[in-house]
């Protein structure tokens, strides 16, 4: 039975996954540190110590092949998609093997500039499209199951 795991440090779409998964009748995990403790109706979470990756490395271990994680980062994701999961990140994209490469590669490009003393634009403000396109393909990959 397909379960979606929710990587919450960051996630801007919990409501959302929660509700969808009730509509489906899909098991909803919510992985969270002790920083960041969520609390939903219909959803089980599970809070780890605070630390580097905690989190990540939890999610990863208890995942089963053809779960749903819905995460925005991309070394999480990668890991996932080893263990043979289906992964969202919060505007609807799903992370593949065809994309993940180009994902990791601009990371870590991202990653040196700021580290020479470059500075890259953050995210902009979320907007209702973006929440939409989520649920719609979270929806789509529910109904699949």
């Amino acid at each position: 039975m397909t379960r979606v795991l929710i990587d919450a440090d960051g996630c801007p779409v919990v409501d959302e996954a929660v509700r969808l998964c009730g509509r489906f009748g899909v098991e909803c995990l919510i992985l969270c540190d002790t920083s960041h403790h969520f609390e939903k109706a219909g959803a089980r979470t599970l809070v780890f110590s605070k630390g580097a990756d905690s989190v990540d490395f939890a999610l990863v271990n208890l995942l089963h092949p053809g779960d749903i994680v819905v995460t925005q980062d991309y070394g999480l994701a990668a890991m996932c998609l080893a263990r043979g999961a289906r992964i969202l990140n919060q505007d609807g994209m799903e992370y593949t093997a065809q994309n993940i490469d180009a994902l990791l590669l601009a990371r870590h490009t991202a990653k040196k500039i700021r580290n020479a003393g470059g500075r890259l634009k953050g995210p902009r403000k979320r907007l209702p499209e973006q929440d939409q396109a989520f649920c719609e393909k979270l929806a789509r990959l529910l109904g699949e199951e």
